[in-house]
C-alpha cells in the first residue's frame, strides 16, 4: 500500500470517528428519542403520499366517470349514423342495380325494333331495274392559281 492510500484510509477513519463523537456528544436528545422523531417524521411523510395520490386516484375516477357518458352517446350516436348510411348505400345499390336491368331491357327492345324496321325496308323497298350513273368527282383548289400553270 502506497503512503498516499495510508494516510487516505487514516483520515478517513479519524474524520469517521470524530464524526461519531461530536454527534454523540452535542445531540440534543438521547439515541432513542432521534430516531422515534425521525420514524414519525417518516411516518408523516408517508400518510401524506397515500393521502395525496388517494386524493388524485378520486379525481381521476370522478372526472372520468362525468365523461364516460358523453363518450358513450356520441359512439352510439356515431354508430347510428353509420348503420343508417349503410341502409342508405344499400337501397341505393338496389336502385341503382333496378335501374340498369330497366335500361338494358328497354336498349335491346330498341335495337331489337330498329333491326326489324331495317328488315322491313330491306324486302320493300323496289330493285332499281336501271344502273346508277356515273359520278366524277373533281376536287378544286382554291388557293391554287387560276393562270392553269403549275407551279
Amino acid at each position: 500500500m502506497s503512503k498516499k492510500a495510508l494516510y487516505f484510509t487514516l483520515g478517513t477513519l479519524f474524520g469517521t470517528a470524530s464524526g461519531i463523537l461530536a454527534g454523540m456528544l452535542l445531540a440534543p436528545r438521547s439515541g432513542a428519542e432521534s430516531r422515534a422523531m425521525a420514524a414519525d417524521a417518516m411516518n408523516d411523510a408517508w400518510d401524506s403520499a397515500v393521502d395525496t395520490y388517494e386524493r388524485g386516484a378520486q379525481t381521476a375516477a370522478d372526472k372520468f366517470s362525468g365523461v364516460r357518458p358523453v363518450v358513450d352517446a356520441k359512439t352510439d350516436e356515431l354508430r347510428a349514423k353509420v348503420d343508417l348510411a349503410r341502409e342508405r348505400m344499400d337501397q341505393l345499390r338496389d336502385s341503382l342495380s333496378d335501374v340498369v336491368t330497366t335500361t338494358s331491357a328497354q336498349v335491346q327492345d330498341a335495337v331489337n325494333a330498329v333491326a326489324d324496321q331495317v328488315a322491313a325496308a330491306a324486302e320493300a323497298a323496289p330493285a332499281a331495274e336501271t344502273p346508277a350513273e356515273a359520278v366524277r368527282v373533281e376536287v378544286v383548289d382554291a388557293e391554287a392559281p387560276e393562270t392553269g400553270a403549275e407551279a
